[in-house]
């Protein structure tokens, strides 16, 4: 290998390093807010740029990006590839990792800065997945409570939980009041799939136990059901946790115990909560106003009636029988993603 390509590599992996550095440290700068370990990385990436600084006029001599043949290499465009903060941290990290072995191999920095890396690896994302999903709970509006009781099959109840997903809904719920735990749970693995798969965030409806065992995203409570602090306890800080209430102090309440998010409703008078008076557009208005945690509205929502609801305040939707009672199920959740977009 010549001189010049041996500094063309040195030179081409000082640059991948310090930029995946860079991206790291924004994460832990301005998502985590975590001053010890933003400064961790700032100095590893300084550490890597004074390194090299002696050799620096023949690295930058030897640069030659024009005709570099791997410039057009796996050339992704943003709309190829999802991203979230999850995705860039463990696209970056492992760039760094590469990137710290063939400096070392080739340009002598030292190993111990790659095993530094494998450690704030672990820490950095042990800290990111007490934050993701909530980010991501943040970014979501439209959500599918199931209901499996006018279906003749399970293939059939997921086939139409697949084509929500597929056509916009971003968080589903897994209800069933009225199946053994043995059947929820197995459905509950196969909806842990589906929803991976269309990186929506997947809650269970009341049983902590079987959010656990089919690894939900969190859990979703009734003002009867366990309580808030018992909930976290078990599930711990990386579970979602969701609370239904149905008025202001309900609402009050769950912010203060610490829910991650509220459905507000029923706005109108719905099947699903039977003998359940409706609370109206007033205690959506006042959530908008008053709620400083994502809250969902809920409660024989249509399409005919979402307007109403929007303009009432809400950014965020829970349905269920407009999805998956629906002869049309498809266009009803093209209008509720276009209203809802509208919204934000």
């Amino acid at each position: 290998m010549g001189y010049s390509n041996l500094k063309r590599i040195i030179d081409a992996n000082i640059n991948r390093a310090t930029e995946a550095l860079r991206a790291l440290e924004e994460i832990t700068r301005f998502y985590l807010d975590d001053k010890s370990l933003s400064e961790k990385l700032k100095n590893m990436r300084h550490f890597v740029c004074s390194f090299f600084d002696f050799d620096y006029e023949n690295l930058l001599k030897s640069r030659d990006t024009i005709n570099d043949v791997g410039t057009d290499i796996l050339n992704v465009t943003k709309n190829d590839r999802i991203l979230n903060i999850e995705n860039i941290f463990k696209s970056n990290i492992k760039r760094l990792q590469q990137t710290l072995r063939v400096l070392s191999e080739y340009g002598t920095l030292p190993e111990n800065l790659r095993y530094e890396s494998y450690t704030l690896e672990k820490v950095i994302y042990e800290r990111l997945k007490m934050n993701i999903k909530k980010y991501m709970l943040d970014k979501r509006n439209l959500y599918l409570v199931t209901n499996s009781d006018k279906f003749t099959s399970d293939d059939e109840f997921l086939d139409r939980i697949a084509l929500a997903l597929k056509c916009g809904v971003d968080i589903i719920q897994l209800r069933e009041k009225n199946r053994p735990a043995k059947e929820i749970i197995e459905l509950g693995f196969r909806i842990r799939e589906l929803a991976s798969n269309f990186n929506a965030l997947f809650i269970v409806n009341d049983r902590i136990d079987i959010a656990k065992i089919v690894k939900a995203d969190g859990v979703h409570l009734g003002q009867d059901d366990i309580g808030m602090e018992v909930a976290r306890e078990v599930l711990g800080d990386e579970y979602i946790i969701g609370i239904s209430t149905h008025c202001p102090d309900d609402a009050l309440r769950a912010m203060k115990d610490g829910a991650d998010y509220i459905g507000v409703g029923p706005v109108f008078k719905t099947p699903t909560k039977p003998g359940r008076i409706p609370v109206g557009l007033e205690y959506v208005k006042w959530a908008c106003e008053n709620v400083d945690i994502p809250f969902f509205a809920i409660g024989s929502i249509e399409p005919d009636n979402i307007k109403d609801v929007v303009d009432a305040g809400a950014k965020r939707v829970a349905v269920v029988r407009a999805i998956m009672n629906s002869e049309n199920p498809v266009q009803n959740i093209e209008k509720f993603k276009n209203i809802l977009l509208q919204a934000s």
